[in-house]
């Protein structure tokens, strides 16, 4: 029996590099994604809002900095997400298929999606930045649901900054087919109160250790949210008949 396949999943809103001491710094951005040293790294808020909606970290930096690899989406601007939300992999994970999607809503919102294999394990991955509202959060979760639905039958993995501090109200869509992974309070840095990132994986994923919001001097610093990382395990996939 092949061995399960440890994976470490990170995410992080890093709120376009603005730190709590009002400076835009993406170096220390990229310090503390390189002492994640995630497989898997969902950002939030990494392209400004204004079109044409250029990144915050500059994709060879990115590379050269922490290690990992930019995903390149196809959709003809230089961001290096979706509507902020990016993704970045270690060396050793293998990108199969990227996608992009909107999202309903007060504003405009959107995620990415990908089909992700380390070693014998594949997996989809989705990194998600929900509305600020409730009433676009239901509608955004239903479109998720719905749109995983019509994809293929892969262990799933949702990770981001959810907005939302309630799981049965909040995030009660999600239950019947995630367990949702919280390592605590993330919001604010300085003085975290909510647990507004989450992650959120189904069945088949097996947790070596408990989600962790890493907190430190420097995570207080680059963001205002702390970045949140879990280590997983994945069954290896079955072969092809």
């Amino acid at each position: 029996m092949t061995d399960p396949v440890p994976l470490r999943i990170a995410t992080w809103n890093i709120r376009k590099a603005m730190g709590t001491d009002r400076r835009r710094d993406p170096d220390r951005v990229m310090q503390v994604i390189g002492q994640l040293a995630p497989d898997i790294m969902l950002l939030q808020e990494a392209d400004f809002r204004l079109p044409p909606r250029p990144p915050v970290l500059l994709a060879p930096r990115i590379q050269a900095e922490t290690g990992l690899l930019p995903a390149r989406f196809e959709h003809g601007r230089t961001s290096l997400g979706w509507h902020g939300n990016a993704l970045l992999t270690a060396p050793g994970v293998t990108v199969e298929d990227l996608r992009h999607h909107d999202l309903p809503g007060v504003e405009p919102r959107g995620f990415v999606e990908a089909v992700l294999a380390k070693g014998t394990a594949r997996l989809r991955v989705l990194g998600v930045h929900l509305g600020l509202l409730r009433t676009s959060r239901r509608a955004q979760l239903s479109a998720i649901l719905s749109s995983l639905a019509q994809g293929p039958a892969l262990p799933t993995l949702i990770a981001g900054d959810f907005n939302e501090r309630s799981l049965k109200v909040g995030l009660g869509r999600l239950a019947p087919g995630f367990r949702i992974l919280s390592g605590g309070p993330t919001w604010h840095a300085r003085a975290p109160v909510f647990a507004l990132d989450r992650i959120a994986v189904s069945p088949e994923f097996a947790a070596l250790s408990g989600a962790q919001a890493l907190r430190s001097g420097l995570t207080a610093l680059a963001s205002d949210h702390l970045p949140l990382v879990a280590d997983l395990s994945l069954p290896a996939a079955s072969p092809a008949p």
